[in-house]
């Protein structure tokens, strides 16, 4: 079956032109609005049939759609989403969107069995998100930006994150910092790894790949980079974490291999999820407002189920938390 990636391709132009095109925006010239029609055709590509039979039955239910239901993280933004759907009488469905294509979250987007859709799940294509936001169905997104009016986001500064727990290392002494981030296709990441380069830039501290280590957000993963960092035999002063899972896995790396944090060497992550006030140390890390935008997404799915304008995007802040996991060096 064709997609509107397809279309995008065989016209030559943008996938949020093509949705703008099958959707009649004046935005689009009659010239390009033709070769798009063109090529749909061509492709037998149809707006998802199902969807558009539903789009007057109200279903009083609002899906969050995650890239996996397990791990500390979701909690706080889970709940905050929940008292914003209960409050408004809504019930709140969180999926998963293991299986990408032929999860159950996508077919909750495509098949239109939610009034509107909350999204932070990094496997969720592009092309399936702008695919989505053609049924009329609110669409915010929170993992990254996308260019298209039918589609709203909320946001963490994160390059700010980075850039502040980098700056934070650097700041008590470090200029010898890894970085283990998580998943490459994550928007998350890719953001907080240019915070941390930007920072070592800035202050003039020489990038060095041996100490960049690609890992996947998860305890176990973090476990297993600060294991391959320790082989190496040439440890870092100090450790930036994309995420606290992964720090905390590197924790129990470390304690297996008698390396004292922070005597022998610093960490920090980032999240600032429950469990990292109660490790041993403490961890420093960059709290996310999770909860915030949770909350702040929900609401701008009743604001647009009940015809109000509002923003397309909306960026919130972080804040570092110092605790005892890294320690000021002198030279």
């Amino acid at each position: 079956m064709a997609t509107i990636k397809d279309v995008a391709k065989r016209a030559g132009v943008a996938i949020s032109t093509v949705s703008y095109a099958l959707n009649n925006s004046p935005r689009i010239s009659m010239a390009t609005k033709k070769r798009v029609e063109e090529a749909a055709k061509a492709l037998n590509y149809k707006k998802n049939g199902f969807a558009s039979d539903l789009k007057r039955t109200k279903t009083n239910t609002i899906a969050l759609l995650l890239s996996d239901l397990s791990g500390p993280f979701y909690s706080d933004l889970i709940q905050g989403v929940q008292d914003v759907t209960s409050a408004n009488g809504y019930d709140l469905i969180a999926c998963s969107s293991i299986g990408g294509a032929q999860s159950t979250a996508v077919k909750f987007l495509t098949e239109k069995r939610v009034d509107g859709a909350i999204i932070l799940a990094h496997n969720i294509s592009d092309a399936i998100t702008l695919d989505a936001a053609q049924h009329g169905s609110p669409l915010v997104v929170l993992d990254r930006y996308l260019e298209d009016e039918s589609i709203y986001h909320v946001e963490v500064d994160n390059i700010h994150g980075g850039y502040h727990a980098t700056e934070y290392l650097i700041n008590h002494g470090h200029k010898q910092i890894a970085f283990i981030s998580g998943p490459a296709a994550s928007h998350d990441n890719v953001q907080r790894y240019k915070g941390y380069r930007q920072a070592l830039e800035n202050y003039n501290i020489t990038y060095q790949s041996k100490w960049d280590i690609a890992s996947d957000f998860t305890r176990e993963g973090g476990y297993r980079a600060t294991k391959l960092l320790i082989a190496q035999r040439n440890l870092p002063q100090a450790i930036f974490y994309a995420n606290d899972e992964m720090a905390v896995g590197g924790l129990q790396a470390f304690k297996e291999n008698n390396i004292s944090i922070p005597d022998d060497i610093s960490i920090i992550g980032y999240d600032d999820i429950q469990l990292s006030e109660y490790v041993s140390p403490p961890l420093t890390t960059i709290k996310q407002p999770k909860y915030e935008v949770g909350a702040l997404a929900a609401h701008l799915i009743f604001q647009l189920l009940g015809g109000e304008k509002t923003d397309h995007h909306y960026k919130l802040s972080t804040e570092l938390v110092e605790r005892e996991s890294v320690k000021h060096v002198t030279e």
